[in-house]
């Protein structure tokens, strides 16, 4: 699944995401029970929702770790929005010991990009395009 190419009427396109972004005040949230498995079933929903496909996803007791495929007129910002938003209300709402924080995540995350040729692959490709047959 992580090298399938997403196709629409006008683009093919390969764009997975490593994503990791925390609570407020690296608060360990994954240690009440429930959190995790709830937080993994939202986030499920809402991806699914906005055909983005996890590849992978794990918590940690103060984080979360994504790996997304999406497509191109995705962007990163809206993804992470649309993750924090929806579980954020959810597990709030569910669990009382998450219930007097003004908000769950931290505005910040970390997103790297991944693919199935490293960057050093690429950049020889361009390079020899005038001299390859």
């Amino acid at each position: 699944m992580k090298n399938e190419y997403k196709h629409t009427r006008t683009t093919v396109s390969l764009i997975n995401y490593h994503l990791v972004f925390c609570p407020r005040y690296r608060r360990k949230i994954f240690n009440i029970p429930g959190v995790e498995d709830r937080f993994k079933e939202l986030t499920s929903i809402e991806c699914q929702t906005h055909n983005i496909d996890i590849l992978a996803m794990e918590c940690h007791i103060d984080h979360v770790h994504m790996f997304v495929s999406v497509y191109p007129q995705q962007s990163i910002p809206d993804i992470v929005k649309q993750i924090k938003g929806a579980t954020s209300h959810k597990l709030r709402e569910e669990f009382s010991q998450l219930r007097n924080m003004p908000s769950l995540w931290t505005r910040s995350y970390f997103v790297s990009t991944a693919g199935n040729v490293s960057s050093e692959t690429i950049e020889w490709y361009i390079n020899t395009q005038k001299t390859r047959d």
